[in-house]
């Protein structure tokens, strides 16, 4: 038995599978995130491990007797959080989150004290990672950059809470701005770039490693046995892959969770980020990844629900009934509400509606918001393709993978078969969990086996070719923000 623990931005998720790759039972528990001041985003770490704890406790007797029998625990977790702990280990804030904006400033500084970043790490850099954050913390928060002992990431915390180990995996290192994606290391010219050294740095290893045991007191506090190791684990979006299969070049997948995705296997470093795609390290050794990164995906439709006081169950119903026609007519959203990664690079673009009239209705803007994500999943395949990946279908995981008529509109879209899978939606907790495996003695060949086909969306070419126009809309009204804002609007 495995144990996976997911640390998601909304969410801490577990769950637990056999030695046939089965999920046996499954918890969650929800998280807050705080927005103290505009482009800030924060969570308190006390609060996953509060977290972390309620779904074990939960867990635990859905499991039953076979609990005692965990042999291993993965990790997976939301990336770029800067935790800084001093030499107490204390947390000394709030953790900057992923999707902070703040540091817009810090990564020019950073570009221009750091020339050899985009060669080393890959990647450009932008408010979202880690590194910015610190010169963030160092401009304004001196006092606590200087007690700063410790940087840690948010699933990399709660190892550290579980085991006493401060270690991390190379694909969720590889989202900091400090790691050598190339050497898989961490790059002393960028630490120094940030006042850093590597003994503020956590040890590195693989995700299918071991990296650290449960502590004693905590295995009898959670019924489990002593010797129960805890691996290397991954980022959130390699640890799906793994979940999902997507370990070998050529795979590819896209979630659609808080952020959207776009995921492709690579067997080898190949950076692009003039483009704003991302090149980073696998959870799995001698393997890398490109991704194109949307900061909002299904969160928008979240927020479209809390708006209007609706379930999202109910505006999907209330969607799968519009026309064609009003589906053309429909107004046209732009989903950058908490700006934008791939392939803008632009902390400042905002969300908006666009041909609102009397006549829109709450479906219609639930088929915008749905629209909107699906074209900005459109836009990081077209520079994914242009950076030179070729996709020719795509798994679908995350909340987002609930929805038949998203998927189908995926595939119109993106003019590409889309496949859903069986447990798709656990996401990072199951990608968990077979890393745990695999640090456990598991064969990569049977722990990360595709999990079973549950249903193909195949493109329409006529609503392929309809939806084409309104992307060109789509991509001209983003442009039309960028020379208000040159104007000053």
């Amino acid at each position: 038995m495995y144990l996976g623990i997911d640390a998601g931005t909304s969410e801490i998720k577990t769950l637990v599978i056999d030695d046939r790759g089965e999920i046996v039972a499954s918890s969650g528990a929800k998280l807050s995130v705080q927005r103290p001041n505009p482009h800030w985003s924060e969570q308190d770490p006390a609060e996953w491990w509060q977290a972390l704890l309620q779904t074990i406790s939960d867990l635990r007797p859905k499991v039953g007797e076979r609990w005692s029998k965990i042999r291993a625990i993965g990790l997976s977790g939301q990336m770029h959080g800067a935790v800084l702990l001093d030499s107490d280990n204390r947390v000394l804030r709030p953790c900057i989150l992923w999707n902070d904006t703040r540091s817009a400033a810090e990564c020019r500084e950073l570009t221009a004290q750091a020339p050899e970043l985009h060669n080393i790490s890959g990647n450009l850099a932008m408010p979202g990672f880690t590194a910015p954050k610190l010169l963030w913390v160092a401009r304004h928060e001196p006092a606590i950059f200087a007690q700063t002992a410790s940087v840690l990431l948010p699933k990399d915390y709660l190892r550290w809470k579980m085991s006493g180990e401060k270690l991390s995996d190379m694909s969720d290192a590889a989202g900091t701005l400090w790691l050598d994606v190339a050497k898989r290391d961490w790059s002393d010219t960028l630490l120094s770039a940030c006042g850093l050294t590597r003994d503020h740095m956590p040890q590195l290893v693989e995700g299918s490693e071991p990296a650290g045991k449960l502590k004693a007191e905590l295995a009898r506090q959670w019924g489990l046995n002593e010797d129960v190791i805890i691996a290397g684990g991954g980022g959130d979006n390699a640890a799906s892959a793994v979940g999902i299969g997507a370990v070998n070049p050529g795979d590819a997948f896209i979630s659609l969770g808080t952020s959207g995705v776009l995921f492709a296997v690579n067997d080898r470093f190949r950076p692009n980020p003039d483009s704003a795609v991302h090149a980073f390290c696998h959870a799995l050794p001698n393997r890398w990844h490109q991704m194109s990164v949307m900061l909002t995906a299904a969160s928008a439709l979240r927020w479209l629900c809390d708006l209007l006081g609706a379930s999202e169950t109910t505006l999907l119903a209330e969607v799968a009934t519009l026309s064609s026609a009003e589906q053309r007519s429909a107004p046209l959203f732009l989903p950058y509400l908490s700006g934008e990664r791939t392939p803008h690079n632009d902390p400042l673009a905002t969300g908006s509606f666009h041909g609102l009239t009397h006549a829109s209705q709450r479906a219609s803007l639930a088929y915008a918001v749905l629209e909107g994500v699906t074209f900005g999943l459109a836009d990081g395949l077209k520079v994914l393709e242009e950076a030179g990946t070729s996709l020719s279908s795509c798994s679908l995981i995350g909340g987002g993978a609930r929805s038949p008529w998203w998927a189908q509109l995926i595939a119109d879209v993106l003019n590409m078969p889309i496949v859903t899978h069986q447990g798709g939606e656990a996401g990072g907790a199951l990608g968990a969990a077979r890393l745990g495996w695999l640090a456990d003695g598991g064969d990569e060949a049977i722990v990360c086996q595709k999990p079973p086909e549950l249903k193909h969306y195949l493109p329409d070419a006529g609503r392929h070719h309809a939806l084409q126009k309104r992307l060109g809309h789509f991509r001209l009204l983003y442009q039309q923000q960028l020379e208000a804002r040159a104007l000053g609007f």
